[in-house]
């Protein structure tokens, strides 16, 4: 029995986790082959997509499962405010749904800059220097997140680090 007023948008939280749980899996088959050193971070994808057997398709498939993730999240995120899903009594489902999509835009941001090609390096850039303009600890926050003053080996690591054990 499916209740009347249930239909396809249902869904979307189901193909978000599905989508991370494939994320999970090619992140974790790609770890073995990538280096996360400013030297060596492009190589190891272009090694991984050329060298590896269906590594190609590993990344590819992490890649785009991140984007698919990204928009069932969004539409999730509009169903559940269309449907009145965050008010009384599920106001702590509707918290955690939004620190959940903090996070996955941290995944997104954080695993955008890993091949450290012109596109990722540039990205870091731009993102890291973000805090800067709020007062008081801006300045200390880009610091934190670059892991000194300028983008380099610190910063590769620390986004690496991110994104692969505290997220």
């Amino acid at each position: 029995y499916v209740p009347p007023h249930v239909n396809i948008f249902y869904c979307l939280g189901g193909i978000t986790l599905v989508c991370f749980l494939i994320q999970f899996a090619t992140g974790f088959a790609m770890t073995f082959y990538y280096k996360p050193t400013v030297a060596e971070a492009y190589t190891s994808v272009q090694y991984l997509m050329t060298d590896v057997s269906f590594g190609w398709l590993i990344r590819s498939v992490h890649r785009w499962s991140a984007s698919m993730m990204v928009l069932m999240l969004i539409l999730h995120v509009f169903r559940v405010y269309l449907t009145g899903g965050f008010k009384r009594p599920r106001e702590l489902t509707w918290v955690t749904g939004v620190t959940m999509a903090v996070i996955t835009v941290s995944f997104g941001v954080t695993g955008y800059s890993l091949p450290w090609d012109q596109v990722g390096y540039w990205a870091v850039k731009i993102v890291s220097g973000v805090p800067a303009a709020i007062p008081v600890v801006g300045d200390f926050m880009v610091e934190l997140l670059r892991g000194g003053e300028s983008v380099g080996q610190s910063t590769l690591t620390r986004f690496y680090s991110l994104h692969t054990f505290v997220m």
